[in-house]
């Protein structure tokens, strides 16, 4: 029997999680030092287990399957492929980037800081198990699951306003959880049945009546938009991502955010490929008002958290954008943007973060003339910011591109109104290092801080990663791309034949 891979790295944090809820409250500096090595170790096995992939080779790899619910055929189904790899690794490596980035602030939540601690290790065991699992009931059941520490890690450790904000998304994750829910009890129930009745491997070869299949797909969809989220499913982001401390909203837009988008691509369009067909006009309509809606939010944001919160249901539609494409081009370009974005967001709120903890304010106009007495804060801002906006060089850009050049291919109107985003991305994201770093020096800020070591190691990784994907997206595409041309094989798609202009006659025909 092969090393299970995917079982101990998911293990590791659920067994730092169980140490740091055992400590004793005063023992805050070990409850920080078991959590940093905690995911650590993950993010070491991780790579361990990442180097070992091959890109060539089956599918799913590292696969471990053992029965668990026999009599309605549920498995502990673990595997991944090209696009749960990345993601997988997009998740380990932000992990340990939180922790370390929330080394002070987890002491100033109203709770101790080691069950803040102990929420965020063991909800990484659950993120990873949502990206890793091959058995649907085992992935509902993780999906579920992972919005109870996110629950209390906004509601219990955020602001005075954060029991508002933590009640309506797990109000709007619990009502799409229960369609969810009914979707995957009525699957179950026209679906093969038998033993194998859950995995993905099997599912992926049901042949379901039409009628049937374009309810079921509703069911999921509408779980996953709220997850994306994706417009008109996105209202709770903005509140939550503003009331949860900084640490929490990164994993929550970093990484929580994604299952949202890696459900569109494993489930909607691996199950019911053929309403995946049916429903995708309308699903292109949400995807471009999306862009465009929340770039307009974007711009109108006096609250920095907000502000960053609209940026992303603007990416989460380009996103969905590439999904629905249905081209190779987009759908690869859509699983990198779900990576790049984790680095490039991720590294705005950390940076937003440190702000906050010097002005002890989230408002833009509280903020400026940031450059003069902290450069390098202003400096690795003013990165994160043109990653933000897709600066060629840098890690989004390829990724934008590729969502772009593979919606054109095929959906030309909404790619050109998709493209406006481009440009609104522009104003709400110069706009805000403006208003924050330029200009004369606010009073408040005079007497701020640069970065401190603790501070340059937490964002020197995220630059890292935004510029070295930025100029060698290679790696990462190689990992994803076989598991896209998997994907559209299976929905019975082809990237559309180039448009071949020849002459005739002294003209083009």
């Amino acid at each position: 029997m092969s090393f299970p891979w995917l079982t101990v790295i998911g293990a590791v944090p659920l067994a730092g999680s169980i140490v740091l809820a055992g400590l004793p409250s005063a023992r805050t500096k070990l409850a920080k030092q078991v959590a940093l090595g905690t995911t650590l170790v993950t993010l070491a096995l991780a790579i361990a287990m990442a180097v070992q992939f091959a890109p060539k080779g089956d599918r799913f790899q590292f696969t471990e399957q053992v029965s668990w619910i026999s009599s309605f055929g549920v498995h502990y189904a673990l595997g991944v492929d090209g696009i749960a790899l990345v993601l997988l690794l997009m998740t380990v490596v932000l992990w340990p980037v939180v922790v370390l980035a929330s080394w002070h602030e987890c002491e100033s939540t109203r709770f101790s800081a080691k069950s803040y601690l102990a929420l965020m290790v063991s909800m990484e065991t659950l993120l990873i198990g949502v990206f890793v699992s091959t058995d649907l009931f085992l992935f509902y059941a993780l999906f579920e699951a992972m919005l109870v520490p996110m629950y209390f890690i906004i509601g219990s450790h955020g602001t005075s306003r954060s029991s508002y904000a933590s009640m309506k998304f797990l109000l709007y994750s619990l009502f799409s959880g229960l369609l969810m829910l009914a979707a995957v009890i009525a699957l179950y129930a026209v679906g093969p049945g038998g033993k194998d009745a859950f995995l993905y491997s099997t599912l992926q070869n049901v042949d379901l009546p039409v009628n049937d299949a374009r309810w079921l797909f509703l069911g999921f969809f509408f779980a996953f938009a709220v997850k994306a989220p994706l417009w008109p499913f996105h209202t709770w982001l903005p509140d939550a991502a503003a009331e949860s401390p900084v640490g929490g909203t990164v994993l929550l837009v970093g990484v929580l955010d994604k299952v949202g988008t890696f459900g569109f691509l494993r489930y909607c369009l691996g199950i019911f490929p053929g309403a995946s067909h049916w429903f995708t006009p309308v699903v292109l309509v949400l995807a471009v008002v999306a862009v465009i809606y929340g770039a307009l939010q974007a711009i109108g944001q006096k609250d920095l958290l907000r502000l960053i919160a609209y940026v992303s249901v603007s990416h989460f539609g380009l996103i969905t954008l590439g999904v629905f494409a249905f081209t190779s081009q987009g759908q690869s370009g859509a699983t990198l943007y779900m990576v790049n974005h984790a680095f490039s967001t991720g590294a705005l709120l950390l940076i937003i973060g440190f702000m906050i903890h010097r002005r002890r304010s989230r408002g833009v106009s509280d903020f400026g003339g940031m450059q003069k007495v902290t450069p390098i804060l202003a400096g690795t801002f003013l990165v994160a910011c043109m990653s933000g906006l897709s600066l060629p060089g840098l890690n989004t850009f390829v990724s934008e591109f590729l969502v772009l050049v593979g919606t054109f291919t095929r959906y030309k109107v909404a790619a050109g109104i998709a493209t406006i985003g481009i440009i609104l991305a522009s104003v709400y994201m110069l706009w805000m290092y403006q208003r924050t770093m330029t200009g004369p020096v606010a009073p408040a800020v005079e007497g701020a801080k640069d970065l401190s070591l603790r501070e340059k190691l937490v964002i020197a990784p995220m630059v890292a990663v935004i510029v070295f994907l930025g100029f060698y997206p290679r790696p990462v595409l190689d990992v994803i791309n076989p598991a896209v041309g998997a994907t559209l094989q299976h929905t019975g798609n082809s990237d559309p034949p180039p448009v071949v202009q020849t002459a005739t006659n002294g003209g083009a025909s």
